[in-house]
């Protein structure tokens, strides 16, 4: 059976990249984009797209029969800092889509579901260095406890239904073809963009905040070598990880080839999100079981942003 692949949420940060690398892969017919707005020139020009309110049930069934579905990337989220300005819409977006594909999938209907968690499941208790794959999670954040609510689903439908659902944990993600939306680690992306259009940032996060990032090309990798696999026997929401760092660190890789960059800072209600995180990542348990490795060190990171933004 050919495959045929709905990635819902499409047009958002990491959803956008995701659809043209699949679509690179499998073919542009054989990957739906679908959003609840319109994705950018290349998506929308490259192949089939469908409007799609994640929350609407019926909208989502009509899809997976029309196209004949085999396989749903779920990435429609509201991330932390949105979030938390508005909880109950934040839970009715990250909870209920999941909830109504993994009811599909239990049906039959479809073979294989990619839901992405997020270190956001981690929190104040969790030990913050070198963060264990099995740990206390105890989540500060809207979007912490819809995350680790969702962890459990995909386990409780894998265990009682044997519905193969796969996750990771992204850590911050960094790209330069679209703009974050909405997330704590957000800065790591502006701080590119006002370096080359100001000289200048003034960022939300104190200098020494240091938490887990990872390049797009990296978090691309990681998506597809989970699903390249064959199922697993145990679901396991995987931790991956690739460098960590903070503001002032970033800063002065910029400033090694924008010497004149200057930094301020100013934190705002997402420190109190951020000290709740992990500094770093242990990860091994995903290096063993599907081999997964980074490609980008944060020099390389700061090189690529600033080449493609320039």
């Amino acid at each position: 059976m050919t495959e045929k692949i709905l990635v819902i949420g499409a047009s958002g940060q990491i959803g956008s990249e995701l659809t043209m690398r699949l679509r690179a892969k499998y073919g542009n017919e054989s990957v739906i984009a679908s959003d609840i707005r319109e994705g950018g020139a290349e998506m929308m020009e490259s192949g089939p797209f469908e409007f799609l309110d994640a929350t609407d049930k019926a909208d989502i069934l009509v899809i997976l029969h029309k196209h004949e579905i085999t396989t749903v990337y779920l990435m429609a989220a509201m991330l932390s800092a949105t979030a938390e300005k508005h909880p109950k819409k934040a839970w009715d977006i990250n909870m209920n889509a999941l909830l109504y594909v993994l009811e599909f999938a239990e049906k039959g209907l479809l073979k294989t579901i990619f839901w992405p968690s997020s270190i956001a499941v981690f929190g104040e208790t969790t030990p913050r260095d070198d963060t264990p794959q099995k740990t206390i999670l105890e989540p500060a954040t809207v979007y912490g406890i819809s995350k680790l609510a969702g962890e459990r689903w995909c386990n409780y439908f894998h265990d009682k239904f044997g519905v193969d659902v796969r996750t990771i944990r992204y850590p911050g993600i960094i790209s330069w073809k679209t703009m974050p939306g909405g997330g704590t680690t957000d800065y790591a992306v502006e701080i590119f963009h006002e370096a080359l259009k100001k000289g200048s940032y003034e960022c939300f996060l104190d200098e020494k905040t240091k938490l887990p990032m990872m390049y797009m090309e990296d978090a691309l990798k990681a998506t597809l070598d989970i699903m390249d696999g064959e199922a697993f026997d145990t679901y396991v929401a995987y931790n991956v990880a690739a460098v960590s760092f903070h503001p002032k660190k970033l800063a002065k890789e910029i400033q090694t080839i924008l010497p004149d960059f200057k930094i301020t800072y100013k934190p705002d209600f997402r420190q109190q999100i951020a000290d709740t995180w992990p500094r770093t990542i242990d990860d091994s348990l995903a290096r063993k079981e599907w081999n997964w490795k980074h490609d980008y060190d944060t020099t390389a990171i700061v090189k690529d942003m600033l080449k493609n933004l320039s």
